[in-house]
C-alpha cells in the first residue's frame, strides 16, 4: 500500500504535469500561431457484448409410447420446465393424450445454454412454438389448409392389389380405402384374380410441394371377371353421412361384411362333404376357413353382441356374435381376444375382436368363420344380406347430376 508522503508526491508530480501541458499549448499559441494543432485521435470502440443469439437446435423424434414432457426432457429440459410447458401446450389446444409417433419437437438454446423456444409440429397441418421472453413462456398456433388436387389413379392387378397400387406410385392406404368401398359386395380375399382392373378419382393433399396424404376418394370402379362395380361418394343428408352408392343411388354398405379379414386366402370352403385334415373321414364344412399369420386382426362383420368369448372344444378359442335379423357369427382358433371382448359387450361392424392363431382342432394359423342364420349355418360368400338406405329422393336429382360428372371426367382421365 502507498503511503500517504508517497501519495502526495504522486499528486503534485500530476498536477504539474499537468500544468507544463497547459503551459506548453498556451505558448505555441502565442509564438507560433500558424503551426498545426496537436493530432486528436478517435475514441476507441465501444467493447463487442456477446449476443443472445440461438447456439444451438435439438431435434427429438416422437417414438411409440412418449409422453410430451419426457420427449422435452429428452431434449434437455429439466423435470419442472418440461411439466411447465407440457401443461402450456395442452392449454392452448395441443392434443398431448396420444402423441403421433414420427412427429418431432425442437428446442432451441442461447449461448447460455438456456432453452429459448420449443416448436411442435403434431401435423403437417397444426404447429405450435413457445418462446421464452422475460422469464416467462409464450404459446402460439399456426395452421396451414391442405392444398387439395383431386387426381385420376387406374391399374391392373398381376399378382395382388397391393402390387398393383404400387406398380402406378401409390402408397398402401390407397389400397386399403379402395377396399373399403367395396369389400360388402366384393370379397378381396377369394375373388381378387390376375387381369382385375381398378380406376378411380381421389383427393390428394399437400403441404406447399409434398404430398402429405390422401382425402376422400370421389369415385371408384373395379372390374373383375367382366363383372364392373361402381362407387360414388356423396354426402346424402349432411357433409358429415359421406358414404359410398352405386350409380343408382343404392347403399354399397350393407349389414355385413363379406370377409372378416381384409386380406387373406380361402383354403377350406362351405361344403356338406370335406375330407377332415385331422378326425379323418368327409365330414360336413359348414364354414370358411381363411388362412393368414399368426396375430392377423379378425374383424366383426356386424354390428351385435357377443354371446361367448373362451374355450370352445375344437373351436378353441372362439368368440360367437348375435346380430340382428336372427343372424350369429362365430370366429374360431383364435390366438387371443381383441381389447375389452368378452360375453356381453357389443361390438361394431370392423371392430377387432380377436386375432388369427391355431387353438383348438387346427393344423395350422387360419380363421375358421361361420354364420348362422335362424339357428342354421348359411354359406357367408353366397348369403344376401340387408342394405344400408339408398340416396333420399329429394336428393335423387343432384346426386345423378354428380354422378354423370364423375363419371365422365374418370373416363378421360382413366380409360380402361
Amino acid at each position: 500500500m502507498m503511503r500517504p508522503m508517497e501519495n502526495r508526491s504522486a499528486v503534485v508530480a500530476a498536477l504539474l504535469a499537468a500544468s507544463l501541458t497547459s503551459l506548453a499549448a498556451s505558448a505555441r499559441l502565442y509564438l507560433w500561431p500558424d503551426a498545426p494543432g496537436p493530432v486528436l485521435l478517435s475514441p476507441p470502440p465501444p467493447l463487442a457484448i456477446p449476443p443472445t443469439a440461438p447456439a444451438a437446435t435439438r431435434s427429438v423424434e416422437i417414438r411409440p409410447g412418449d409422453n410430451f414432457a419426457g420427449a422435452l426432457m429428452s431434449a434437455g429440459l429439466r423435470a419442472r420446465m418440461a411439466a411447465e410447458l407440457a401443461t402450456l401446450f395442452a392449454k392452448n389446444g395441443a392434443e398431448l393424450r396420444k402423441l403421433r409417433p414420427g412427429s418431432r419437437l425442437e428446442v432451441t438454446w442461447n449461448f447460455r445454454r438456456e432453452p429459448i423456444e420449443v416448436r411442435y409440429a403434431p401435423s403437417p397441418w397444426v404447429r405450435f412454438a413457445a418462446a421464452r421472453e422475460d422469464g416467462s413462456w409464450g404459446i402460439t398456433r399456426a395452421e396451414t389448409e391442405p392444398d387439395v388436387r383431386v387426381a385420376a389413379v387406374h391399374g391392373e392387378v398381376k399378382s395382388s392389389l397391393f402390387e398393383a397400387i404400387d406398380d402406378v406410385g401409390e402408397s398402401p392406404q390407397l389400397v386399403m380405402a379402395l377396399v373399403n368401398i367395396f369389400e360388402w359386395d366384393f370379397d378381396f380375399t377369394a375373388d381378387t384374380r390376375t387381369g382385375d382392373r381398378f380406376r378411380l378419382l381421389v383427393e390428394k393433399r399437400y403441404a406447399g410441394d409434398r404430398f402429405v396424404n390422401y382425402g376422400r376418394i370421389r369415385v371408384a370402379q373395379y372390374v373383375s371377371n367382366g363383372r364392373v362395380i361402381s362407387g360414388v361418394g356423396f354426402a346424402a343428408g349432411g357433409e358429415g353421412r359421406y358414404s359410398f352408392y352405386d350409380p343408382e343411388g343404392r347403399s354399397l354398405k350393407k349389414s355385413f361384411l363379406k370377409s372378416p379379414l381384409e386380406f387373406s386366402r380361402i383354403t377350406s370352403r362351405f361344403t356338406y362333404a370335406r375330407p377332415h385334415p385331422i378326425l379323418g373321414g368327409t365330414l360336413p364344412h359348414l364354414a370358411v376357413d381363411y388362412a393368414a399369420p399368426p396375430g392377423t386382426p379378425v374383424r366383426a362383420v356386424a354390428d351385435g353382441t357377443v354371446s361367448h368369448a373362451g374355450w370352445d372344444g375344437g373351436y378353441g378359442l372362439a368368440v360367437r356374435v348375435r346380430h340382428r335379423s336372427g343372424y350369429q357369427t362365430l370366429y374360431a382358433h383364435l390366438s387371443r381376444f381383441g381389447h375389452d371382448v368378452r360375453a356381453g359387450t357389443r361390438v361394431n361392424q370392423r371392430q377387432v375382436i380377436g386375432y388369427v392363431g391355431s387353438t383348438g382342432l387346427s393344423t395350422g394359423p387360419h380363421l375358421h368363420y361361420e354364420v348362422i342364420k335362424g339357428g342354421r349355418r348359411v354359406n357367408p360368400l353366397g348369403e344376401k344380406f340387408i342394405p344400408g338406405d339408398p340416396i333420399p329422393r329429394a336428393e335423387r336429382t343432384e346426386f345423378e347430376r354428380y354422378t354423370r360428372a364423375l363419371l365422365e371426367r374418370l373416363e378421360a382421365e382413366a380409360a380402361f
